[in-house]
């Protein structure tokens, strides 16, 4: 069979690279795809946008594809499941309703109040001078969020009524996320720690991932500005058994049925980022229609079943007969980023190093901002790359990932030296 693979980033290279792998794909096509989707057997890309929809259906047409797998979260937001199924093709995803779980977090937000599940308090504003006055009074810290789509970004944890002011302005008044940050929330800060739950949906059934946790903060210690994403490991070992039960009945079945009773039958990977608390409740922070990034690169280096089967059943809505098996090792990655990320960061630096993850299976580096030219493999982003390493141990997989990530070079790199402290300690 022929896979379409849409995006660019580390997420996609790794779901290209789990397909190319299946004994049942011939083909995997990734739109628009990175210097390292290029470089994997069986896998090209095509200079396709992720959100240009009309392109991606012709591209499919002429290419025959048998399944369509979304990455990135705007292609789905603005409808493309809905476009691809209304023509009869196979396009693994959350439609445009069900999107609206990561697209508004005002939806998200009122949604969780709706079905009674587990979150912070908040206050939604379209009104930057309510924004402000609420600002002025609401409990510290605070968590500032733009509504819409803002590339992981859109988040800000305030400590001061200064710095809730300020990122009011940063979002409502000078744009700082485009139109994302028109409307904003305000909510409660939740301590404790924050884990990633993800899951296969075939509209009922559930099918939970390996766990996961990941650090948002750029610099060592979890401080600095907001990312994407600068590492994660899984599996976590915040969630033990009992919390992985809660999760899946107090939060992630509750959606589900909830999206179904509100006429959303949800079809795709759903991502809840939690906060697990010292009374062990996990709380929902957020949800997103997709695999995290980076995420999603330690946990499908863990996964020894064929992802193709597994979404195959979700769109066969078969999922209930489905089990996942995974290597019992810990994976952990590091995310190489250019300096200066996630504000001005240098594109264009030639990357050199990037074959020193072939003589081994427990080693992977997964592309997310790269490019090839003149056969040089070229940064071409904030995150760059994420090495990828397995072990006996959680501290034997980050030894072997920061191993790796030691032998890429680039003039302007920069890693976080801590990924996974907290497990580890």
């Amino acid at each position: 069979m022929k896979i379409l693979v849409i995006g660019s980033g580390g997420r996609e290279h790794a779901l290209a690279w789990s397909f190319a792998r299946s004994e049942k794909v011939t083909k995997v096509i990734v739109a628009n795809g990175n210097g390292g989707t290029a470089s994997e057997k069986k896998v090209s890309n095509i200079n396709i946008d992720p959100e240009d929809i009309t392109a991606l259906i012709n591209l499919a047409k002429a290419e025959e594809i048998d399944l369509t797998v979304v990455g990135p979260e705007a292609p789905l937001v603005k409808g493309i499941v809905d476009q691809f199924n209304n023509l009869g093709m196979r396009c693994f995803g959350p439609t445009a309703l069900g999107a609206r779980l990561e697209g508004s977090k005002t939806y998200t937000k009122k949604f969780l109040e709706r079905f009674n599940i587990a979150t912070a308090s908040y206050k939604h504003f379209s009104n930057v001078e309510e924004a402000i006055n609420y600002g002025q009074k609401c409990n510290l810290p605070a968590v500032v969020k733009a509504d819409g789509l803002a590339a992981g970004k859109g988040v800000i944890i305030t400590n001061t009524r200064k710095e809730v002011l300020d990122a009011i302005k940063l979002m409502m008044s000078d744009q700082a996320f485009g139109s994302a940050g028109e409307k904003i929330i305000i909510e409660d800060f939740l301590e404790g720690e924050e884990a990633s739950f993800m899951a296969i949906v075939d509209g009922t059934n559930i099918l939970p991932l390996a766990t996961s946790q990941d650090h948002k903060a750029r610099d060592d210690g979890d401080k600095g500005p907001n990312t994407g994403g600068m590492g994660a490991y899984s599996p976590a070992p915040i969630i033990d058994d009992s919390i992985a039960e809660v999760i899946m009945s107090d939060i992630m079945q509750p959606t589900i049925d909830g999206l179904r009773q509100e006429g959303e039958e949800y079809i795709g990977f759903l991502y809840a980022g939690l906060m697990i608390g010292a009374d062990r409740i996990p709380r929902v922070l957020e949800f997103n229609c997709r695999m995290g990034d980076p995420e999603t690169q330690p946990i499908l280096f863990r996964l020894k079943t064929d992802l193709v089967d597994l979404i195959e059943a979700a769109l066969n809505k078969t999922l209930h007969r489905q089990n996942c098996e995974w290597d019992p090792r810990p994976s952990l990655g590091v995310v190489l980023a250019a300096d200066g990320y996630p504000n001005k960061y240098h594109k264009g630096d030639n990357i050199t190093g990037l074959n020193c993850d072939n003589e081994s299976d427990n080693l992977k580096i997964f592309h997310a901002g790269t490019r090839i030219h003149n056969n040089q493999i070229l940064t071409n982003g904030g995150r760059v790359l994420c090495c990828v390493a397995l072990g006996d141990t959680l501290k034997e997989a980050k030894d072997r990932a920061y191993d790796l990530a030691n032998k890429v070079d680039w003039k302007n790199k920069y890693f976080r030296k801590d990924i996974g402290y907290k497990a580890i300690t």
